[in-house]
């Protein structure tokens, strides 16, 4: 892994922590994208703390949409091929204002899904003209059987989940692989303040199974493992008792 690593949300903990570890692989340059790049001094230095010679930020709103294919031009141009694109943005919300609020609904679901599918496709075409290159994109336990506790987010991370699979097939074949990544419940900054589920993980180590099924070309994988089985039994349960869950 020695080419250019981008980091779509280059604030993300788990973005950062994936960073890290392609940095300590081989690979030294790493471009930050998120909103007021020009703040992102810390990140820079924890990945140039990690060996990176080469820490580049750029502007990026997710939710900006016409954005999205001149400022991955802008950077091909400038830094040269991509070899991993760590898709890392997201909305958690807030699931009880997006009940009461339309546009909070929808701005989850923009984030979420809407944003992604538009940055993959860009994405996916970029990287078929290269001829190669590598997508991870996190997707959540959240979506593969959706919650009333959390149904706004959960349905996004559906949607999501559903188009990397369908995206991951289309690119078969063409020098491009994708890396499907469903995490459990995360400890970090977007969950402060929450209840940690059963089978939580830390960035770092969301980090370490994603890295590794990078280097075994693998297309998808859970966090941790035990979630795979466990979620398996969970499509069983009836609804009268799925609907009961917490979050």
């Amino acid at each position: 892994m020695s080419g250019t690593v981008l980091v779509l949300g280059g604030r993300s903990e788990i973005g950062l922590a994936v960073a890290r570890r392609l940095v300590a692989g081989g690979s030294k340059k790493v471009v930050l994208a998120a909103r007021r790049s020009g703040e992102l001094s810390d990140e820079e230095g924890l990945l140039r703390e990690a060996g990176a010679t080469d820490v580049i930020r750029v502007e990026f709103d997710a939710d900006g949409l016409s954005g999205h294919r001149p400022m991955l031009d802008a950077i091909v141009a400038q830094h040269g091929p991509l070899d991993v694109v760590v898709v890392a943005f997201g909305l958690l919300g807030d699931q009880q204002r997006a009940e009461r609020e339309a546009a909070h609904a929808v701005s989850i679901a923009h984030t979420d899904y809407i944003a992604h599918v538009h940055i993959l496709t860009e994405l996916a075409t970029l990287l078929r003209q290269q001829g190669n290159g590598r997508l991870v994109v996190f997707s959540s336990v959240a979506g593969v059987r959706v919650r009333r506790a959390n149904y706004v987010y959960g349905s996004a991370k559906a949607g999501l989940d559903g188009f990397a699979c369908g995206l991951a097939d289309a690119l078969h074949g063409s020098g491009v692989h994708l890396l499907l990544v469903r995490p459990g419940f995360v400890i970090g900054r977007m969950t402060e303040g929450m209840s940690p589920a059963p089978f939580s993980s830390t960035p770092d180590q969301v980090a370490d199974a994603t890295v590794a099924a990078l280097k075994r070309g693998r297309s998808e994988v859970w966090v941790p493992a035990v979630l795979r089985p466990v979620f398996f039994l969970m499509r069983l349960l009836p609804r009268a008792v799925w609907r009961r869950l917490p979050r």
